[in-house]
């Protein structure tokens, strides 16, 4: 399968670059964004994009594909809902809406997060509510995954240098937090194998879990 993976030089969008890189299923792998991912790959290519809520320039490269990753995020911390909006709704949309168009049918996996509600009190989980609901209702095969708390591994790291400092302190205690608490762990592995499974051959349900991502 060919694949097209936004957010490649985020925590779990490089996790998920691995898994593509790494499996046999996946022949080819374009990463869309504004920075290099740094990797060297005979199946990657990259195009470099800065306006990520018109892909319009770009569309002849996304072509052709059997499967959308879409890993690009930001955290709400510090945040007004207009910029957080931009970068979580319409760079969303920009690039499901346009897959739509090119590829429908096709296979969009969008990470949310545990306890997005559309209709939730809290900035965060509305709008990425209000992302889900309008990336579902388009002519795609659409998944939703909501992981909670993720453990990179192999190496990837978080660019933002507090939840760098956070995972270093948990690492010793992942074991612990995956016997104790299950359904609400992950790993950047596990979540690059599930969306590669998801692609090949679906999920039964829409919306993903921890616990779902972790038995795919």
């Amino acid at each position: 399968m060919k694949v097209i993976l936004f957010g490649a030089t985020g925590m779990i969008g490089r996790g998920v670059l691995r898994e593509c890189l790494a499996d046999e299923r996946v022949t080819a792998v374009l990463a869309v964004g504004r920075a290099p991912t740094g990797v060297t790959h005979p199946k990657l290519r990259e195009v470099r994009h800065a306006a990520l809520d018109d892909l319009s320039p770009i569309e002849d490269e996304l072509r052709g594909h059997d499967a959308c990753f879409f890993c690009l995020g930001v955290s709400s911390a510090g945040m007004r809902e207009p910029g957080y909006r931009r970068v979580t709704y319409d760079f969303a949309l920009a690039a499901g809406r346009t897959l739509a168009r090119l590829s429908p049918g096709s296979t969009f996996v969008y990470v949310s997060g545990m306890g997005t509600d559309a209709g939730g009190r809290a900035m965060w989980a509305r709008v990425k509510g209000e992302t889900e609901n309008a990336l579902l209702a388009l002519p795609l095969e659409a998944y939703m995954f909501r992981p909670g708390y993720i453990q990179p591994v192999h190496g990837v790291t978080s660019r933002t240098a507090l939840y760098r400092w956070a995972y270093m302190v948990t690492r010793p205690l992942y074991p612990i937090l995956r016997r104790l608490f299950a359904a609400q762990v992950t790993t950047t592995e596990r979540i690059g194998q599930a969306m590669i499974a998801v692609a090949e051959r679906g999920a039964p349900k829409r919306i993903l879990g921890p616990a779902d991502i972790n038995a795919l």
